[in-house]
């Protein structure tokens, strides 16, 4: 049977403005890093989408190098997009990115010009696209000047090859001079992309008061900290979770008695306002007025549905608030 989205995906969602940009974003966006690669099931890949679509998430973040083997991430949600949600393309915001290591020699890395426009060429093509919604620069790159990068990005907005245009992982004194290089360039730049957490806060420092002075959104990724911030790990490291994986950006020496400690104690929190710690932790992360949409990962549709639900309490009173931040700090 074909697959028909339900005809009301769209009552539940919080739909958010990206910065001062005209472009709303569900609260709760689908990120396609693990899990959508060449080696997974297609089959649970499809229906994580059709979940997520049915919940009113339109929005589908990739990367160049996401999936396993690199670029089978795109290629599988192509699949998906043209054989499960066609006629949908217009209801649906899908990102791509490039900044890490995808071929090999002196132009398939980092921030140049040749390597973010040819990156780009690739990923339509295994998308089976002829535009992107938002194309991110995915590390500022220390050896090209930014005026070449912020060009290139100026370049495929110009070229109808994107809508809008975004950066990701960059220093905020470097987004606050892209920023006034894409407004010269009249470039529609909207939205940066940092790690941010109950257990990652540096963006709360330095970076979040850019945004807010630029007119940017985050939105944000790893806002449950692979993992870490659920009851996963609460008795000893499943065989089935990231660490006993050994995923590449979390070890088992992440997963400390006093990580484990703050987890039960926000445990605690969470039961108290009827969530479970990932909804708890999400909740958190969107309680930041700079936050349009925290990005999640899944394995299996159920996960999707569960975060999900995070959306039903996000409000936070101070007394909270300020039990969570003594947790944090311990």
């Amino acid at each position: 049977m074909n697959y028909q989205p339900k005809l009301n995906r769209y009552d539940d969602m919080e739909y958010r403005k990206c910065g001062n940009s005209g472009l709303k974003v569900p609260a709760i966006s689908l990120g396609l890093y693990r899990n959508f690669g060449e080696v997974e099931s297609y089959q649970t890949a499809k229906k994580m989408v059709q979940t997520a679509f049915d919940l009113g998430i339109t929005h589908f973040d990739l990367a160049n190098n996401y999936g396993e083997p690199s670029g089978s991430a795109e290629e599988t949600f192509g699949k998906i997009l043209h054989k499960e949600l066609s006629g949908y393309r217009d209801e649906v915001l899908i990102s791509t990115k490039a900044g890490y290591d995808m071929w090999p020699g002196p132009y398939g890395d980092f921030g140049s010009r040749k390597y973010m426009l040819a990156s780009l060429d690739q990923s339509l093509t295994r998308l089976g696209l002829d535009y992107i919604d938002i194309y991110y620069s995915h590390r500022y790159d220390p050896e090209t000047p930014i005026e070449e990068t912020v060009g290139a990005l100026d370049t495929v907005v110009k070229q109808g090859k994107a809508l809008y245009v975004g950066v990701s992982n960059y220093p905020s004194d470097v987004t606050q001079q892209a920023a006034k290089l894409f407004r010269e360039l009249k470039t529609p730049f909207i939205v940066h992309q940092p790690q941010y957490s109950m257990f990652l806060r540096g963006a709360e420092g330095d970076l979040f008061p850019v945004l807010e002075e630029e007119g940017l959104g985050a939105i944000v990724y790893q806002p449950l900290y692979q993992g870490l911030l659920t009851t996963k790990y609460q008795n000893g490291i499943p065989s089935d979770s990231r660490v006993a994986k050994k995923v590449d950006s979390i070890s088992e020496d992440q997963v400390t008695k006093e990580s484990l400690e703050q987890v039960k104690r926000l445990k605690v929190v969470a039961d108290q306002r009827n969530q479970s710690v990932a909804q708890l932790a999400l909740s958190w992360v969107l309680r930041n007025r700079t936050v349009a949409s925290a990005l999640i990962g899944a394995s299996r549709p159920e996960q999707v549905e569960e975060n999900v639900k995070a959306l039903a309490n996000l409000d936070f009173s101070d007394e909270e608030l300020a039990n969570i931040d003594e947790i944090l700090t311990k």
